[in-house]
């Protein structure tokens, strides 16, 4: 079999299977490991998959500088945005991640919603500060400049003394064994930590993000107890999902 044979047969096997072990390929393809473990390096390198310890799995598109992300998906995304700024009551405390689908989701809160929003993101912040009921806690910390928000120990710190009713939070991959992941080590952290600042946290993502994993892993599914997803995700996306324990809310 040909090199670009086995690469094309290794990515059908991920669409279809979520993932694909090194050792099982080896035996499929007739070749020794360190020939297919050579293939998913120079596909990795490609941005075609993710490697991990044994194998591989899908990449996550969701790893372009900002200005890329803002133009994709943005029908999706505007779905899931008016989805989640609907799940927030008068009176709550809300945690705001960075990113693109966080930025439509305040464009979405009504004009005379009270609410608190806290967030690690400036852009998110700046774009509240004209709204007339709602206030803004911003953290502040080092700027992680590929999502423009906050990260580092003092952000950590600031976390520390929240108690939110909801988190919205970001992510570049879902998967239902390699779970919630992030293409940057002190994202996730932040990501980590807020989540645990919060009473639930609600996963915004895009169809394209699902059976996906980033280099950084946030953490288990059920680190989080929703996913907003558009209604055009595959069945097959969202089904091993749902049965891994996370609420699934279709936009």
């Amino acid at each position: 079999m040909l090199t670009s044979q086995r690469k094309k047969a290794i990515l059908d096997a991920l669409e279809r299977d979520g993932q694909v072990l090194a050792g099982a390929l080896s035996v499929e393809f007739g070749v020794s490991e360190d020939t297919v473990r050579r293939d998913l390096r120079e596909l990795a390198a490609e941005g075609r998959l993710q490697r991990v310890h044994g194998g591989a799995l899908p990449a996550s598109p969701a790893v372009a500088p900002l200005a890329q992300r803002q133009d994709m998906d943005v029908a999706a995304k505007q779905r899931v945005a008016r989805k989640a700024a609907a799940m927030i009551e008068p009176g709550q405390v809300v945690i705001v991640d960075g990113g693109t689908t966080s930025a439509l989701l305040v464009q979405c809160l009504a004009p005379d919603l009270q609410a608190t929003v806290v967030t690690h993101s400036p852009s998110v912040a700046v774009a509240l500060a004209a709204h007339p009921s709602i206030d803004v806690v911003l953290i502040g910390g080092k700027l992680y400049k590929h999502s423009l928000v906050a990260v580092g120990a003092a952000a950590v710190e600031a976390m520390s003394h929240i108690h939110a009713d909801l988190y919205f939070m970001g992510v570049t991959g879902v998967h239902a064994k390699a779970g919630l992941s992030t293409g940057d080590f002190e994202e996730a952290y932040v990501k980590r930590a807020l989540a645990q600042r919060a009473a639930e946290t609600v996963v915004l993502a895009c169809a394209s993000k699902l059976n996906t994993a980033s280099p950084y892993r946030i953490g288990e599914l059920d680190l989080a107890q929703t996913l907003i997803v558009d209604a055009g995700a595959d069945a097959r996306l969202v089904k091993p999902i749902e049965k891994a324990g996370l609420t699934v809310v279709k936009a």
